[in-house]
């Protein structure tokens, strides 16, 4: 509705401000890097798992084996089939490889659930953590494409630079950014000091925004990677106290903010589009936007999470709403702003098509298709005599 909304305002009001990114770049920037972080936070402090190597096993899957194949595809595609440059089809791959927190709601975690047995059902517990993580993972790929736009593709003379700064380094200090900055705010708000002081009871939602610049800009600050920072900083106050009524209040306004922001951005979107940002558009690409969205993104999710501790429901729910939205939008953004890519316009009409088809598509089929994963654990929880919102919520379908 927002895509459609910005579409018809743009089209009948000439008046309104040119919202194409190509030329107001610093604005797509900011904007989306801004509705990025403050959506992270927001994931972080919803995912009610604990942390673990086996608990989060299908995050781990669909981080290395679907995001790789779901990369690798739409960088030969977009080389082959579209005819891009090596350094933009990189580009192109890093900026749809992230699934997006911003714009998948209804098939993610909704809030943090204070009581102690409180546990997510795994579809909306990896669609959650996925976007999540990937988010920040995609970055090196991003730098990767901008290294070969500027100094050219023989790995000399970027390759060793990527792995120490931009894979190592940024990676390595923006989980710990995280972790530090997590630790302090979970101290600050969990601890026999917070209670004596009553910091907690008497603290606003206003605090989460607080701690997510706090986190993005610490870890910015020694060229970490902020969006990594963000959700890990989030996770571990999370941790901190599990179970405090808190962490509902600091969701709730993180909620509010992200969506004020999911609506200019969407608006804008479709602003955009109805003032020609899918100009560059041709068979050829829309073949590669529904292939990505229809064959490529289900299948590499499939793979990844085969075999693995999702039943087949779960699993094409899982494999099918890799939602790309703003994230995408920031890295094309990113990418353009910092390298030289001769095809530009094209990448963002890609991308543009993408996230408008992911809009449409994912949109219209995620409250049906959740509905009828729900029905589906209840009665096979029935069946195997579990009861309780635990046993339903873990019962693989």
């Amino acid at each position: 509705m927002l895509l459609v909304s910005g579409f018809v305002a743009y089209s009948v009001i000439p008046a309104l401000p040119d919202p194409d990114p190509t030329v107001h770049s610093d604005v797509a920037l900011h904007l989306t890097e801004v509705c990025v972080i403050v959506s992270l936070m927001g994931a972080g402090l919803a995912i009610n798992r604990p942390f673990g190597r086996r608990a989060w096993g299908t995050t781990w899957r669909l981080l290395a084996i679907t995001m790789p194949l779901s990369m690798l595809a739409v960088g030969f595609l977009g080389w082959s089939a579209l005819g891009l440059g090596v350094a933009a089809s990189v580009l192109l791959a890093a900026a749809l490889a992230p699934t997006d927190p911003v714009l998948a709601t209804e098939v993610q975690v909704s809030e943090p659930v204070a009581e102690p047995g409180a546990v997510d059902d795994e579809a909306r517990f990896a669609l959650t953590s996925e976007a999540g993580l990937n988010d920040g993972l995609a970055f090196p790929f991003t730098y990767a494409a901008i290294g070969m736009s500027l100094v050219g593709l023989a790995p000399g003379a970027w390759l060793s630079h990527w792995l120490v700064t931009d894979v190592v380094w940024r990676l390595s200090l923006g989980v710990l950014g995280g972790l530090a900055v997590g630790w302090l705010l979970g101290r600050l708000f969990f601890s026999s000091f917070a209670d004596r002081h009553g910091i907690t009871e008497h603290a606003q939602g206003f605090v989460a925004l607080g701690a997510t610049f706090l986190a993005y800009g610490a870890t910015e600050l020694v060229e970490g990677y902020g969006f990594i920072a963000v959700v890990v900083c989030a996770s571990t106050v999370r941790a901190a106290e599990r179970s405090h009524s808190y962490h509902q209040v600091l969701h709730t306004f993180v909620e509010q903010i992200e969506k004020l922001l999911t609506v200019a951005v969407i608006v804008l979107l479709g602003g955009a589009v109805a003032r020609g940002l899918l100009a560059p558009i041709g068979p050829a690409e829309v073949a590669v936007a529904l292939g990505f969205l229809l064959v490529v993104r289900p299948l590499a999710g499939w793979i990844g999470l085969t075999p693995g501790r999702t039943g087949p429901r779960e699993r094409a729910v899982i494999a099918f709403f890799g939602v790309r939205g703003v994230g995408s939008l920031f890295y094309v953004a990113y990418g353009l702003q910092n390298g030289v890519f001769p095809e530009g316009e094209r990448i963002w009409a890609v991308v543009g098509l993408v996230v408008a088809a992911s809009v449409v598509l994912h949109g219209v089929v995620a409250t049906p298709a959740m509905r009828f994963l729900d029905a589906e654990r209840r009665r096979a929880a029935a069946r195997r005599g579990g009861g309780d919102q635990a046993d339903v919520a873990t019962t693989p379908v």
